[in-house]
């Protein structure tokens, strides 16, 4: 072919051909070029990322909710280690079962591991099989398992098997207190009591935990591992003493059986302290099964049910006329059994009897209406109420348990002409077990009113101890008053007095008992309340008591139902308290004036 000559087509198609292609695999290259680009510069470290996620776990670290105490130290209420398990079924599909002795493999898969898992857990195994299967990375296949049961599952060595740690709480005293403590529901939160009132504090902080596993789901030794320790919550310390918080429970619950009563309860205060040593209902609670009990039984009817007290809300009255002046312990009074008032209004005694001639002692220690009255008409009605009031009645007492009422003491500018009188004598005013128990420690305090708290303190989770504020305290009558008052509340438990039956082997006691009737809601009174308050050793109180007995449908009176549970609970306190007997005296205060 000479030069310059047009090259043959099959030649020149050949070289269309290689170009064509050069420039396909050309672009080709580019294309993976540029994807290896974006892929590496661009999506790199959302996929290193995503890589990280699938190789990593986080789980909770519970952190412990803190212990109750009681005021020995003793264990009210604790948090004990337990296991939830899951299960990634993803990784599960990798379970090899093989046989111990060949080593051969005899199963594979969720089945093989449902057989292996099901004993351990108490679960069918074609159900628990079916739990296993899916694509999700966890599912939870049990919650609760002891420590021991976690490391039974765990030695199985099955991938995907992931336990988060978690706690329970039990109550190692059953329903010792149980009224008092609370419990927890199923999300942890404190849904009563103590549980109730300090959860924040009790629940602390959480921790987490995050580790890098391998294909078959065990933690890589070397991998990434971080961990934020969980915070313990706050130890409360109360003022319970334990086993006299089961006896008054003991003795209350005997009371209301005995006597057929819709419920019972009982409160000990340590004098001069505010603290509450017990508060016992009558079927308590027990917080480890709490759901057995209705709801309206599950709390501290001593704090949160108001009742008419009776006559022992005669002791303010007395205190008043004492502290204003316008009495003294001998103040003659002639004292029939029905008195009609100067505003026409009509008061009758418990029991007929001939008009007698009594002294301020008297009155009290036979618990007369006609007496009281005339007592109490001394003092004009707002001093008076100013009394009340500073005795608790009609507020809270600040007692940390949820659901505290604050009883009714209505202001005298709408106490009517009846009124007026009735409170005089506890009626017409409503008050809890634990403002009654906290007016008679008052007057054993030497007349200084000590806010009631059941709580000591809390622990943090460095340990250390934050004490309960408690105040100096408010005067409400002066130390000569309420040592009168003690003296006049003994000749209540001398022979002949109306609470002989709370009498304490060995023990002076200054006391004062009550019946009240309460209303059916139809207009009438057809049922009634005994209670019984009191102090001991009357010459230096200790410890000062209060019980009520509900509705018994039979016998009411206070110092015939309550009584024997106030001498039962108060012996066994002062015993256990380590008070010596008395060796002084009562002192012998005229009754009968002359």
């Amino acid at each position: 072919m000479s030069r310059g000559s047009t090259p043959p087509p099959a030649v020149g198609n050949r070289r269309v051909r290689r170009q064509a292609a050069l420039i396909l695999l050309l672009t080709v290259m580019m294309v993976f070029g540029g994807r290896l680009v974006y892929v590496q510069a661009v999506q790199g470290p959302d996929l290193a990322e995503q890589a990280k996620a699938d190789r990593t776990r986080t789980s909770l670290i519970r952190a412990p909710r803190g212990d109750i105490l009681d005021s020995d130290g003793e264990v009210l209420a604790t948090s004990v280690e337990r296991f939830n398990v899951g299960v990634n079924q993803r990784l599960v599909r990798n379970y090899e079962r093989k046989n111990p002795d060949t080593g051969e493999v005899e199963g594979t898969g969720a089945a093989a591991a449902a057989e292996v898992l099901a004993p351990l857990l108490g679960r069918d195994k074609a159900e628990l099989g079916a739990q296993l299967v899916g694509d999700s990375t966890f599912v939870y296949i049990a919650k609760g398992l002891t420590p021991e049961q976690w490391r039974a599952i765990d030695a199985l060595r099955v991938p995907g098997i992931e336990p988060e740690e978690t706690t329970a709480r039990i109550y190692p005293n059953g329903a010792t207190a149980g009224n008092l403590i609370g419990y927890v529901g199923r999300e942890g939160h404190g849904l009563a009591g103590l549980e109730q009132s300090f959860n924040e504090a009790l629940t602390g902080k959480d921790g987490k935990l995050t580790v890098e596993i391998g294909a078959t789901g065990q933690v890589i030794p070397t991998g990434q591992r971080e961990e934020v320790p969980a915070v313990a919550g706050h130890t409360v310390h109360t003022s319970i003493e334990r086993d006299l918080q089961y006896v008054a429970q003991q003795k209350i619950d005997e009371a209301v059986a005995k006597w057929g009563a819709q419920w019972g309860a009982v409160v000990v205060e340590e004098v001069g302290t505010g603290r509450v040593l017990a508060i016992a209902d009558s079927g308590t609670v027990d917080p480890n099964s709490y759901q057995k009990w209705d709801a309206a039984d599950r709390g501290s009817r001593a704090v949160s049910a108001p009742y008419e007290p009776g006559s022992t809300g005669k002791l303010p009255t007395f205190a008043a006329a004492l502290e204003e002046g316008v009495v003294d312990t001998d103040t003659p009074f002639t004292v029939p059994d029905r008195l009609t008032m100067p505003n026409g209004q009509t008061f009758t005694d418990n029991d007929n009897h001939a008009t007698e001639r009594l002294t301020t002692t008297g009155v009290l220690a036979s618990s007369s209406n006609t007496g009281t009255v005339q007592i109490g008409d001394k003092i004009a009605d707002e001093v008076r109420y100013g009394y009340l009031r500073g005795f608790g009645f009609g507020q809270r007492t600040g007692i940390e348990l949820p659901g505290e009422t604050p009883g009714q003491l209505r202001p005298p500018d709408s106490w009517d002409s009846r009124t007026r009188y009735t409170t005089m004598f506890g009626q017409g005013m409503s008050v809890s077990l634990l403002q009654n128990t906290s007016m008679v420690a008052t007057i054993g305090n030497g007349g200084v009113r000590m806010d009631p708290h059941i709580v000591d303190g809390l622990t943090d989770g460095d340990g250390t101890f934050t004490p309960t504020e408690v105040g100096e305290g408010t005067r409400v009558v002066s130390e000569a008053t309420a040592d009168k008052v003690v003296a006049m509340m003994e000749s209540v438990t001398a022979d002949g007095g109306t609470g002989v039956l709370g009498r304490v082997e060995g023990y002076r006691v200054a006391a004062k008992t009550g019946t009240a009737q309460i209303a059916d809601g139809q207009g009438g009174l057809s049922s009634r309340l005994g209670s019984y308050v009191g102090l001991a050793p009357a010459e230096d109180p200790k410890l000062a008591v209060g019980v009520v007995i509900y509705k018994p449908p039979g016998m009411s009176y206070g110092g015939v139902t309550a009584a024997p549970v106030f001498r039962d609970v108060m012996g066994f306190g002062l015993r256990q308290m380590g008070v010596p007997p008395s060796t002084t005296p009562a002192p012998d205060l005229p009754r009968e004036a002359g």
